[in-house]
């Protein structure tokens, strides 16, 4: 079975510049941190659609990723889309996407990291093979994977103190 997944930036994907003495969005790694699972029957495209912290996103950004998933949609047809962003306006995207697609016709998911994949403590591997599982599991929809949680992209919020997703009415 294949998987895409679409990269975009966001804490997940951060690094650490010396130079700039902060992490930044500097490199693109997902594809790195998933040769290192075993997935011996998933065939996984990883495709960078941006790089960017997503409080930096933008209205065409979000577009742009909504005319990547109707293009990977078009050609291929079955296929489970996990995107990995930022925390910050993970919600925002996944209520765009919801709009956009509202039958997908495939599970959509969001998913990322409160810590940079590689930094110690780093939630990004597990919150990316829990989406990759739940991109086998569940119906098609718009979803937001963390911490060992679903949610529907509009019924859930950043708890910035719990370090989490929680679920919220939707809007």
């Amino acid at each position: 079975m294949r998987t895409i997944v679409l990269t975009t930036g966001g804490t997940i994907e951060k690094v650490y510049s010396e130079q700039e003495g902060s992490v930044v969005n500097a490199a693109q790694k997902i594809g790195r941190y998933l040769k290192q699972l075993r997935l011996p029957d998933r065939d996984v495209e990883v495709i960078p659609v941006s790089n960017k912290d997503s409080l930096e996103m933008t209205a065409e950004d979000r577009a742009e990723l909504a005319r990547k998933i109707a293009e990977i949609v078009g050609r291929c047809d079955g296929c489970p889309i996990v995107i990995t962003h930022g925390t910050d306006t993970m919600t925002e995207t996944g209520r765009y996407l919801q709009r956009a697609f509202p039958q997908p016709g495939v599970p959509i998911i969001l998913t990322g990291a409160m810590r940079p994949l590689g930094f110690e403590g780093s939630d990004g591997l597990q919150n990316l093979t829990e989406s990759l599982l739940a991109a086998r599991l569940l119906a098609p929809g718009v979803y937001i994977v963390f911490h060992g949680q679903v949610f529907a992209a509009d019924r859930t919020r950043k708890d910035r103190e719990a370090g989490t997703f929680v679920a919220a009415e939707p809007d």
